[in-house]
């Protein structure tokens, strides 16, 4: 018997068949070719149709449950629309398989060229998907992987220790120090050459030496690994002036151009990271540079009765009014150096580690009371101003400036 290839098929006839009883694939089979036999003519004879090849191979499913039989019935055909319709017809005439009852149900007569039509669509798009991905690259591309490829061979080694630099460390005023050789090559990647690598847990003697000549921002992973760079840095006594960290659970590394010259803009200062970094901790010294840090052999301080009042300068009360109407309900403190600038806000329960721990404090506003406390801390730190909301000493007992709500 002739057999139609899939290949050469137009249409294909799905139906649906129902029978009240168990039978199997060759009874439908049967079915199929006994009960249209002769009933639409020679032309359209089952049997001759599938010896010419203008019909294929007729599949049939059947699955039985609870005594009852259902499955599907698939019909290949070359003939043309018309004439598959017609054999799609004739399948729904028949009522018996064996001596159960039955019915066909035609649910569906697909052209099979659609379907080849929308594969030739979707095979032609991941074709064209491939050689769009594989054609050469337009001018800006070219030129940006060949001055990557540049940068990324300009990676040097500096000082003693052969600490992995950018080129441009000599001719900077302001240097970026990284903790090793990876972070400095993606650095340099992304158009930053004034970059240079720690290489280790130590800190070299070339980076101390950088720390008295340049201004040093310490880019850092982050991760616990960064902040104890930090504090590695600042207990070696090397002069930062500003700290940046990578965003939390990155890496250096693996920054975007677009990350990294965000970083760089959010930089803060060492100050700031000295307050953040007593916060955390207040029970541990913060060792800092010799020329921040007290004298350990001071003389004690005598307390000065009858000391007058410093008198404050327009902006000075105008920036101290400021800043405790923004404190109020907060039960925070802001630190001020001698510029004005707000080195760093902490609660004020921290507030007289915090003192203890970092120099260098000009000023501080704080929400709370001045108690004996807060005002023997600040006069060993030797702050100049210190601003509550109320007080319980005697201004004049201590050599800081006492200054409350009232004073302004």
């Amino acid at each position: 018997m002739g057999k139609i290839s899939p290949v050469s098929a137009k249409y294909t006839v799905h139906a649906q068949i129902h029978i009240d009883g168990v039978v199997d694939r060759p009874d439908v089979i049967g079915a199929i070719f006994g009960q249209t036999e002769g009933l639409l003519g020679s032309e359209l004879e089952l049997r001759e149709l599938q010896r010419s090849g203008r019909i294929g191979r007729i599949e049939v499913k059947i699955e039985t449950k609870l005594g009852k039989s259902d499955g599907e019935i698939i019909v290949p055909s070359s003939l043309d629309k018309a004439e598959t319709a017609i054999i799609g017809a004739a399948l729904e005439t028949i009522q018996r398989i064996g001596p159960c009852e039955s019915k066909i149900k035609v649910v569906n007569i697909e052209d099979v060229r659609i379907s080849k039509r929308n594969q030739v669509i979707d095979r032609a798009k991941d074709l064209l998907r491939e050689l769009t991905s594989k054609v050469l690259p337009d001018s800006q591309e070219i030129t940006d992987q060949v001055a990557q490829s540049v940068r990324m061979m300009e990676i040097t080694e500096y000082g003693k220790e052969r600490l992995a630099a950018g080129p441009g460390i000599e001719e900077s005023e302001e240097i970026v120090v990284v903790e090793g050789r990876a972070d400095v090559l993606n650095l340099l990647k992304n158009g930053i050459k004034n970059s240079i690598a720690l290489n280790g847990t130590s800190i070299p003697d070339t980076i101390k030496i950088l720390g008295k000549k340049k201004a040093i921002t310490l880019f850092v992973d982050g991760d616990r690994g960064g902040n104890l760079i930090i504090r590695g840095l600042i207990n070696a006594g090397v002069e930062l002036d500003h700290v940046i960290r990578a965003p939390d659970g990155k890496e250096v590394e693996e920054l975007t151009k677009k990350e990294i010259h965000k970083a760089l803009r959010s930089k803060i200062t060492i100050e700031q990271v000295k307050l953040e970094l007593a916060s955390a901790q207040p029970e541990k010294q913060i060792s800092m540079h010799p020329s921040q840090r007290r004298p350990q052999n001071s003389r004690p301080y005598n307390r000065p009765n009858n000391r007058s009042t410093s008198k404050l300068s327009s902006a000075e009360t105008k920036k101290f009014k400021e800043l405790q109407e923004d404190l109020v309900g907060t039960r925070g403190a802001y630190l001020l150096d001698e510029k004005l600038n707000v080195l760093g806000k902490v609660p004020t329960s921290e507030l007289i580690s915090t003192i203890k721990n970092v120099g260098s404090v000009y000023a501080i506003i704080f929400d709370g009371v001045v108690d004996r406390d807060v005002a023997v801390a600040a006069e060993r730190s030797n702050v100049k101003y210190l601003v509550g909301n109320t007080s319980r000493i005697r201004p004049n007992d201590y050599k800081s400036t006492i200054l409350t709500s009232s004073s302004f």
